[in-house]
Protein backbone atom coordinates (compact mmCIF):
# COMPACT_ATOMS: atom_id res chain seq x y z
CA UNK A 1 0.00 0.00 0.00
CA UNK A 2 1.13 3.52 -0.75
CA UNK A 3 2.18 5.28 2.44
CA UNK A 4 0.19 8.29 3.50
CA UNK A 5 2.11 11.51 4.15
CA UNK A 6 1.11 14.80 5.67
CA UNK A 7 1.34 17.67 3.17
CA UNK A 8 4.76 19.31 3.19
CA UNK A 9 3.18 22.66 3.92
CA UNK A 10 1.44 21.30 7.02
CA UNK A 11 3.99 19.42 9.13
CA UNK A 12 2.63 17.55 12.12
CA UNK A 13 5.44 16.91 14.53
CA UNK A 14 5.21 13.19 15.47
CA UNK A 15 6.53 14.08 18.90
CA UNK A 16 3.48 16.27 19.47
CA UNK A 17 1.35 13.17 18.85
CA UNK A 18 3.38 11.31 21.49
CA UNK A 19 2.89 14.19 23.90
CA UNK A 20 -0.85 14.18 23.28
CA UNK A 21 -0.89 10.41 23.76
CA UNK A 22 0.92 10.85 27.07
CA UNK A 23 -1.67 13.42 28.12
CA UNK A 24 -4.40 10.90 27.25
CA UNK A 25 -2.73 8.19 29.34
CA UNK A 26 -2.42 10.61 32.26
CA UNK A 27 -6.13 11.45 31.92
CA UNK A 28 -7.17 7.78 31.91
CA UNK A 29 -4.55 6.39 34.30
CA UNK A 30 -3.20 9.18 36.49
CA UNK A 31 -0.52 8.30 39.02
CA UNK A 32 -1.86 8.33 42.57
CA UNK A 33 -0.47 7.69 46.02
CA UNK A 34 2.84 5.82 46.03
CA UNK A 35 2.88 5.68 42.23
CA UNK A 36 2.61 9.47 42.13
CA UNK A 37 5.57 9.80 44.53
CA UNK A 38 7.65 7.44 42.37
CA UNK A 39 6.69 9.30 39.18
CA UNK A 40 7.52 12.64 40.78
CA UNK A 41 10.95 11.45 41.92
CA UNK A 42 11.69 9.96 38.50
CA UNK A 43 10.57 13.18 36.84
CA UNK A 44 12.89 15.24 39.03
CA UNK A 45 15.83 12.99 38.18
CA UNK A 46 14.92 13.07 34.49
CA UNK A 47 14.88 16.89 34.44
CA UNK A 48 18.30 17.05 36.08
CA UNK A 49 19.72 14.53 33.60
CA UNK A 50 18.13 16.39 30.71
CA UNK A 51 19.92 19.63 31.58
CA UNK A 52 23.14 17.75 32.25
CA UNK A 53 22.99 16.52 28.64
CA UNK A 54 22.22 20.04 27.43
CA UNK A 55 25.38 21.25 29.14
CA UNK A 56 27.45 18.38 27.75
CA UNK A 57 26.25 19.10 24.19
CA UNK A 58 26.67 22.87 24.10
CA UNK A 59 29.93 23.85 22.45
CA UNK A 60 31.09 26.89 24.39
CA UNK A 61 33.89 27.53 21.87
CA UNK A 62 31.51 27.73 18.90
CA UNK A 63 29.05 29.88 20.85
CA UNK A 64 31.79 32.36 21.80
CA UNK A 65 33.10 32.33 18.23
CA UNK A 66 29.68 33.43 17.05
CA UNK A 67 29.81 36.57 19.19
CA UNK A 68 31.45 38.36 16.27
CA UNK A 69 27.93 38.73 14.85
CA UNK A 70 26.76 40.26 18.12
CA UNK A 71 24.14 42.64 16.64
CA UNK A 72 22.14 39.72 15.28
CA UNK A 73 22.31 37.77 18.53
CA UNK A 74 21.33 40.77 20.65
CA UNK A 75 18.35 41.33 18.34
CA UNK A 76 17.19 37.72 18.80
CA UNK A 77 17.64 37.91 22.58
CA UNK A 78 15.64 41.14 22.77
CA UNK A 79 12.82 39.55 20.77
CA UNK A 80 12.87 36.41 22.92
CA UNK A 81 13.24 37.87 26.41
CA UNK A 82 11.86 41.42 26.09
CA UNK A 83 9.31 41.85 23.30
CA UNK A 84 7.69 38.44 23.80
CA UNK A 85 7.19 38.98 27.58
CA UNK A 86 5.82 42.49 26.99
CA UNK A 87 3.21 41.05 24.64
CA UNK A 88 2.45 38.40 27.24
CA UNK A 89 1.89 41.05 29.89
CA UNK A 90 -0.37 42.97 27.50
CA UNK A 91 -2.53 39.83 27.14
CA UNK A 92 -3.53 40.25 30.80
CA UNK A 93 -6.42 42.38 29.54
CA UNK A 94 -7.96 39.24 27.99
CA UNK A 95 -8.69 37.79 31.45
CA UNK A 96 -11.40 36.70 32.20
CA UNK A 97 -13.27 37.45 28.96
CA UNK A 98 -11.19 35.19 26.66
CA UNK A 99 -8.68 33.45 28.92
CA UNK A 100 -8.97 32.04 32.40
CA UNK A 101 -6.27 33.04 34.87
CA UNK A 102 -4.50 29.61 34.76
CA UNK A 103 -4.44 29.68 30.94
CA UNK A 104 -3.09 33.22 31.02
CA UNK A 105 -0.34 32.11 33.42
CA UNK A 106 0.61 29.42 30.91
CA UNK A 107 0.53 31.91 28.04
CA UNK A 108 2.71 34.34 29.99
CA UNK A 109 5.15 31.56 30.85
CA UNK A 110 5.29 30.65 27.15
CA UNK A 111 6.58 34.14 26.35
CA UNK A 112 9.44 33.72 28.84
CA UNK A 113 11.06 30.50 27.61
CA UNK A 114 14.09 30.50 25.26
CA UNK A 115 14.07 30.04 21.51
CA UNK A 116 14.55 26.74 19.70
CA UNK A 117 17.72 25.51 18.04
CA UNK A 118 16.87 22.57 15.81
CA UNK A 119 13.79 23.92 14.07
CA UNK A 120 15.32 27.40 13.75
CA UNK A 121 18.28 25.87 11.94
CA UNK A 122 16.06 23.70 9.73
CA UNK A 123 13.78 26.55 8.64
CA UNK A 124 16.68 28.98 8.15
CA UNK A 125 18.43 26.44 5.95
CA UNK A 126 15.26 25.76 3.97
CA UNK A 127 14.77 29.49 3.35
CA UNK A 128 18.46 29.93 2.35
CA UNK A 129 19.27 32.14 5.30
CA UNK A 130 22.32 32.49 7.54
CA UNK A 131 22.48 29.01 9.08
CA UNK A 132 25.60 29.55 11.27
CA UNK A 133 23.96 32.65 12.73
CA UNK A 134 20.77 30.67 13.47
CA UNK A 135 22.83 28.01 15.26
CA UNK A 136 24.64 30.56 17.43
CA UNK A 137 21.49 32.57 18.10
CA UNK A 138 19.60 29.47 19.25
CA UNK A 139 22.54 28.38 21.40
CA UNK A 140 22.81 31.78 23.08
CA UNK A 141 19.06 31.87 23.69
CA UNK A 142 19.06 28.43 25.32
CA UNK A 143 22.08 29.24 27.45
CA UNK A 144 20.72 32.61 28.58
CA UNK A 145 17.26 31.14 29.15
CA UNK A 146 18.46 28.79 31.87
CA UNK A 147 19.14 31.84 34.04
CA UNK A 148 16.87 34.53 32.58
CA UNK A 149 13.63 32.55 32.27
CA UNK A 150 13.41 31.79 36.03
CA UNK A 151 14.32 35.40 36.85
CA UNK A 152 11.63 36.73 34.51
CA UNK A 153 9.16 34.24 35.95
CA UNK A 154 9.97 35.50 39.44
CA UNK A 155 9.36 39.07 38.28
CA UNK A 156 6.10 38.62 36.35
CA UNK A 157 4.58 35.48 37.88
CA UNK A 158 5.69 35.68 41.50
CA UNK A 159 3.01 38.11 42.63
CA UNK A 160 0.32 36.92 40.26
CA UNK A 161 -0.52 33.45 41.41
CA UNK A 162 2.35 31.77 39.59
CA UNK A 163 3.37 29.89 42.70
CA UNK A 164 6.99 31.01 42.44
CA UNK A 165 8.79 31.18 45.78
CA UNK A 166 12.25 31.00 47.27
CA UNK A 167 11.84 27.23 47.38
CA UNK A 168 11.12 27.24 43.64
CA UNK A 169 14.28 29.24 42.99
CA UNK A 170 16.32 26.71 44.95
CA UNK A 171 14.73 23.88 42.94
CA UNK A 172 15.58 25.66 39.70
CA UNK A 173 19.20 26.03 40.73
CA UNK A 174 19.51 22.41 41.85
CA UNK A 175 17.52 20.78 39.05
CA UNK A 176 18.45 22.97 36.09
CA UNK A 177 21.50 25.16 36.61
CA UNK A 178 23.74 22.81 38.61
CA UNK A 179 23.34 19.85 36.19
CA UNK A 180 23.87 22.16 33.21
CA UNK A 181 27.10 23.56 34.68
CA UNK A 182 28.25 20.02 35.54
CA UNK A 183 27.66 18.98 31.92
CA UNK A 184 29.69 21.95 30.69
CA UNK A 185 32.56 21.18 33.08
CA UNK A 186 32.65 17.51 32.06
CA UNK A 187 32.19 18.18 28.35
CA UNK A 188 35.90 17.85 27.52
CA UNK A 189 35.77 14.23 28.75
CA UNK A 190 32.26 13.14 27.76
CA UNK A 191 31.56 15.41 24.78
CA UNK A 192 32.81 12.85 22.27
CA UNK A 193 30.70 10.09 23.82
CA UNK A 194 27.61 12.32 23.76
CA UNK A 195 28.19 13.20 20.10
CA UNK A 196 28.73 9.56 19.07
CA UNK A 197 25.58 8.39 20.84
CA UNK A 198 23.40 11.41 20.15
CA UNK A 199 20.58 9.31 18.65
CA UNK A 200 20.28 7.08 21.71
CA UNK A 201 20.65 10.03 24.09
CA UNK A 202 18.06 11.88 22.01
CA UNK A 203 15.57 9.14 22.84
CA UNK A 204 16.49 9.62 26.51
CA UNK A 205 15.84 13.37 26.06
CA UNK A 206 12.41 12.86 24.62
CA UNK A 207 11.51 10.04 26.98
CA UNK A 208 12.41 12.29 29.92
CA UNK A 209 10.11 15.02 28.62
CA UNK A 210 7.28 12.51 28.17
CA UNK A 211 7.76 11.46 31.81
CA UNK A 212 7.62 15.13 32.89
CA UNK A 213 4.39 15.62 30.92
CA UNK A 214 2.82 12.46 32.37
CA UNK A 215 3.68 13.50 35.93
CA UNK A 216 2.40 17.05 35.44
CA UNK A 217 -0.88 16.02 33.85
CA UNK A 218 -1.40 13.24 36.39
CA UNK A 219 -1.13 15.81 39.18
CA UNK A 220 -3.54 18.02 37.29
CA UNK A 221 -6.09 15.21 36.98
CA UNK A 222 -5.83 14.37 40.69
CA UNK A 223 -6.25 18.07 41.56
CA UNK A 224 -9.24 18.32 39.20
CA UNK A 225 -7.95 21.44 37.48
CA UNK A 226 -9.00 20.27 34.01
CA UNK A 227 -12.60 21.07 34.89
CA UNK A 228 -11.57 24.72 34.55
CA UNK A 229 -10.99 24.41 30.78
CA UNK A 230 -13.81 24.46 28.24
CA UNK A 231 -13.68 24.08 24.42
CA UNK A 232 -14.50 27.77 24.10
CA UNK A 233 -11.54 28.73 26.29
CA UNK A 234 -9.23 26.50 24.25
CA UNK A 235 -10.46 28.12 21.03
CA UNK A 236 -9.80 31.54 22.56
CA UNK A 237 -6.30 30.45 23.57
CA UNK A 238 -5.54 29.26 20.03
CA UNK A 239 -6.75 32.57 18.59
CA UNK A 240 -4.59 34.57 21.01
CA UNK A 241 -1.54 32.44 20.21
CA UNK A 242 -2.13 32.85 16.47
CA UNK A 243 -2.11 36.63 16.90
CA UNK A 244 1.00 36.45 19.10
CA UNK A 245 2.89 34.40 16.51
CA UNK A 246 1.79 36.67 13.65
CA UNK A 247 2.93 39.78 15.52
CA UNK A 248 6.35 38.29 16.33
CA UNK A 249 6.89 37.05 12.77
CA UNK A 250 6.12 40.53 11.43
CA UNK A 251 8.23 42.33 14.05
CA UNK A 252 11.27 40.11 13.54
CA UNK A 253 11.15 40.42 9.74
CA UNK A 254 10.37 44.11 9.28
CA UNK A 255 12.23 45.16 12.42
CA UNK A 256 15.39 43.40 11.21
CA UNK A 257 15.02 45.16 7.87
CA UNK A 258 14.73 48.52 9.63
CA UNK A 259 17.91 47.73 11.56
CA UNK A 260 19.80 47.23 8.30
CA UNK A 261 20.26 43.46 8.28
CA UNK A 262 20.62 41.65 4.96
CA UNK A 263 18.13 39.08 3.73
CA UNK A 264 20.05 36.03 5.04
CA UNK A 265 20.37 37.57 8.50
CA UNK A 266 16.72 38.63 8.54
CA UNK A 267 15.70 35.04 7.93
CA UNK A 268 17.80 33.82 10.85
CA UNK A 269 16.39 36.56 13.09
CA UNK A 270 12.80 35.79 12.09
CA UNK A 271 13.01 32.06 12.74
CA UNK A 272 15.14 32.28 15.90
CA UNK A 273 13.35 35.30 17.35
CA UNK A 274 9.73 34.22 16.86
CA UNK A 275 9.81 30.68 18.24
CA UNK A 276 9.78 29.04 21.65
CA UNK A 277 11.40 25.81 22.82
CA UNK A 278 9.19 22.99 24.03
CA UNK A 279 12.20 20.96 25.18
CA UNK A 280 13.41 23.72 27.51
CA UNK A 281 10.00 25.00 28.57
CA UNK A 282 8.40 21.76 29.76
CA UNK A 283 11.01 20.90 32.43
CA UNK A 284 11.09 24.51 33.64
CA UNK A 285 7.29 24.60 33.94
CA UNK A 286 7.33 21.39 35.96
CA UNK A 287 9.70 23.00 38.47
CA UNK A 288 7.96 26.39 38.57
CA UNK A 289 4.30 25.35 38.66
CA UNK A 290 4.28 21.98 40.40
CA UNK A 291 0.75 20.51 40.50
CA UNK A 292 -0.51 23.26 38.17
CA UNK A 293 2.08 22.53 35.48
CA UNK A 294 -0.42 20.73 33.24
CA UNK A 295 -2.35 23.91 32.42
CA UNK A 296 0.85 25.92 32.37
CA UNK A 297 2.41 23.82 29.60
CA UNK A 298 -0.75 23.53 27.47
CA UNK A 299 -0.24 26.93 25.76
CA UNK A 300 3.39 26.05 25.04
CA UNK A 301 2.46 22.70 23.48
CA UNK A 302 -0.14 24.33 21.23
CA UNK A 303 2.17 27.21 20.28
CA UNK A 304 4.97 24.78 19.43
CA UNK A 305 2.88 22.94 16.84
CA UNK A 306 1.48 26.19 15.47
CA UNK A 307 4.93 27.70 14.98
CA UNK A 308 6.14 24.60 13.13
CA UNK A 309 3.22 24.69 10.70
CA UNK A 310 3.38 28.42 10.02
CA UNK A 311 7.18 28.66 9.79
CA UNK A 312 7.30 25.71 7.39
CA UNK A 313 5.04 27.61 4.99
CA UNK A 314 7.11 30.80 5.33
CA UNK A 315 10.41 28.96 4.86
CA UNK A 316 9.16 27.24 1.72
CA UNK A 317 8.09 30.57 0.23
CA UNK A 318 11.35 32.26 1.20
CA UNK A 319 13.30 29.49 -0.58
CA UNK A 320 11.70 30.59 -3.86
CA UNK A 321 12.37 34.27 -3.24
CA UNK A 322 14.30 35.81 -6.19
CA UNK A 323 16.59 37.49 -3.63
CA UNK A 324 17.75 34.09 -2.38
CA UNK A 325 20.09 33.45 -5.28
CA UNK A 326 21.52 36.96 -5.15
CA UNK A 327 22.19 36.78 -1.41
CA UNK A 328 23.39 33.16 -1.29
CA UNK A 329 26.98 34.24 -0.66
CA UNK A 330 26.08 37.19 1.58
CA UNK A 331 25.34 35.54 4.92
CA UNK A 332 26.98 37.99 7.28
CA UNK A 333 30.13 37.85 9.38
CA UNK A 334 29.44 34.42 10.85
CA UNK A 335 29.17 32.67 7.49
CA UNK A 336 32.84 33.10 6.81
CA UNK A 337 33.52 30.08 8.98
CA UNK A 338 31.57 27.93 6.53
CA UNK A 339 29.29 25.00 6.99
CA UNK A 340 31.83 22.99 8.96
CA UNK A 341 31.35 25.14 12.05
CA UNK A 342 27.61 24.93 11.56
CA UNK A 343 27.74 21.16 11.37
CA UNK A 344 29.85 20.83 14.49
CA UNK A 345 27.57 23.07 16.51
CA UNK A 346 24.42 21.46 15.15
CA UNK A 347 25.66 18.06 16.30
CA UNK A 348 26.57 19.45 19.70
CA UNK A 349 23.53 21.56 20.42
CA UNK A 350 20.82 21.39 17.83
CA UNK A 351 19.61 17.83 17.85
CA UNK A 352 17.09 17.96 20.66
CA UNK A 353 16.02 21.56 21.17
CA UNK A 354 13.08 21.99 18.81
Amino acid sequence: MKRLHWPRWMPIDPYILLLLGTVGIAALLPARGTAADVASGASTAAIAFLFFLYGARLSTHEALDGLKHWRLHVTVLVCTFAIFPLLGLAARGLVPVILTDPLYQGLLFLTLVPSTIQSSIAFTSMARGNVPAAICAGSFSSLVGIVVTPLLAAAVLGGDGGGLSADSVVKIVLQLLVPFVAGQLLRRWIGGFVARHRKVLGLVDRGSILLVVYTAFSEGMVQGIWHQVSPGRLAGLLAVEAVLLAVMLALTWYGARALGFGRADRIAIQFAGSKKSLASGLPMASVLFGAHASLAVLPLMLFHQMQLMVCAVIAKRRSHDPEAADDADDTGPVSGRGSAAASRTAVGTGTRRG
